[in-house]
This record gives C-alpha cells, sequence and structure tokens, in this order.
C-alpha cells in the first residue's frame, strides 16, 4: 500500500493535485498528520469533499476492520495539515457525530457508492467522517 500511495503522492504534485490513476482526478488532498507514536510526519492521500471552510475525509480504510493510522493521528495530535494542488494549508480536525455524522456519509455515499460496500465490510466499525476546516 505504501508504494501505491507514494506513486499517488508523486502524481498528486506533479500534476498540481490532478491524479488520473483510478480515475481519482481532483477529488483528492494530501493529509499531513503527525504519528501518535512515532512523533513522525506522514503523508495520506485521501477523497475529500469540499465543505464551507475546508473538506470531509472519511476513515474507511476501504472498508478494513480497524481505523486507519491517520485517523488515530489526528485523534491523539491535532497537527493537522492539508495539501491540495494551491498548497498546504492549516486545519483542525473534527469527528463529525449525530446528525453532521449522518449528512457527511450520505455525501460520501452520493459521491462514490463504494463507501456503501465498505460500511458492509467494515462489519461493526462505524467509519469515521472527520472535517478538516481550514485555519487562519
Amino acid at each position: 500500500m505504501a508504494d501505491f500511495n507514494q506513486m499517488i503522492i508523486d502524481e498528486f504534485r506533479a500534476n498540481n493535485g490532478h491524479v488520473t490513476t483510478a480515475g481519482f482526478g481532483d477529488g483528492l488532498v494530501l493529509l499531513h498528520t503527525v504519528g501518535a507514536k512515532s512523533g513522525e510526519g506522514r503523508i495520506n492521500p485521501l477523497m475529500a469533499l469540499p465543505v464551507e471552510g475546508g473538506w470531509m475525509v472519511a476513515a474507511s480504510a476501504a472498508g478494513a476492520p480497524r481505523h486507519p493510522a491517520w485517523f488515530h493521528n489526528i485523534v491523539a495530535n491535532g497537527r493537522v495539515r492539508v495539501e491540495t494542488g494551491e498548497g498546504i494549508v492549516d486545519v483542525a480536525a473534527t469527528v463529525l457525530e449525530g446528525a453532521d455524522y449522518d449528512a457527511g456519509w450520505a455525501a460520501f455515499t452520493t459521491a462514490s457508492p463504494a463507501f456503501d460496500g465498505y460500511r458492509a465490510k467494515a462489519g461493526g466499525r462505524l467509519i469515521p467522517v472527520v472535517k478538516l476546516t481550514r485555519q487562519p
């Protein structure tokens, strides 16, 4: 997976945020986090839905039974940045709950029906939806 992610990151950066691999197009951001245990910087390409003031991302891990490491990094360490084709911005990460979660999840399944499959594959794991809000 690391090699695939690096290939996506390289293509993202070479094309100002546009990724033709797997049909991602302009729907990705690069999430910069700090490892909860290692303290080292991490970068993950993620599908992101634009929302007022930022983006939403889903911690789907393609339906894996556990949350992706980047989600744990967000919860453990508030230092989060988002890289777009236009540059890198600081963001505040908020894990959505209740009606906000329901609306966020619905937005993901509308944008990509694959997310319904991820939910089924994840078994009992609730896939978190995170709002990333630009910081001044």
